[in-house]
């Protein structure tokens, strides 16, 4: 991780609600943004700011959020997410995020991601796909 990467650090987000980020059960007249699509987009906000901080090798994961997703936004509206590092603890990064569209203010929240090498994690992943294997062999 780069010295740049401290609390006060942000990024914001823009993006349009398409079909692939709506809800449909309760038809077409009632898409809106769904809250999984709005956990994804925030994700990947943080990992985006991590990634412009980060050193070659380097990427990070979710480890928690906790948002609170206030109001609907139509199919078709603008979304601004913004992300800003509240702290930095090691390779812990925490986030706080805010959403809005054209009209209110959506979400409020927050989000922790751990910064980690690639190659390592890829080592620890195929060691519990080992263990996985001989425990089912």
């Amino acid at each position: 991780m780069k010295a740049s990467l401290r609390p006060g650090v942000s990024r914001t987000q823009h993006l349009v609600v398409d079909v692939d980020r709506s809800i449909g059960f309760m038809g077409e007249d009632g898409r809106v943004y769904g809250t999984p699509y709005l956990v994804r987009d925030i994700e990947h906000t943080c990992r985006d700011l991590l990634l412009e901080h980060g050193d070659a090798g380097e990427d990070s994961v979710g480890t928690d959020i906790a948002i609170k997703h206030v109001a609907p936004t139509l199919l078709g509206m603008p979304v601004e997410i913004t992300v800003t590092i509240s702290a930095v603890e090691g390779r812990k990064v925490s986030f706080d995020v805010s959403a809005k569209d054209d009209v209110e203010s959506i979400c409020t929240g927050t989000h922790g991601r751990f910064v980690v090498d690639v190659g390592k994690t890829i080592e620890r992943l195929k060691a519990k796909a080992a263990k996985r294997t001989v425990k089912a062999g």
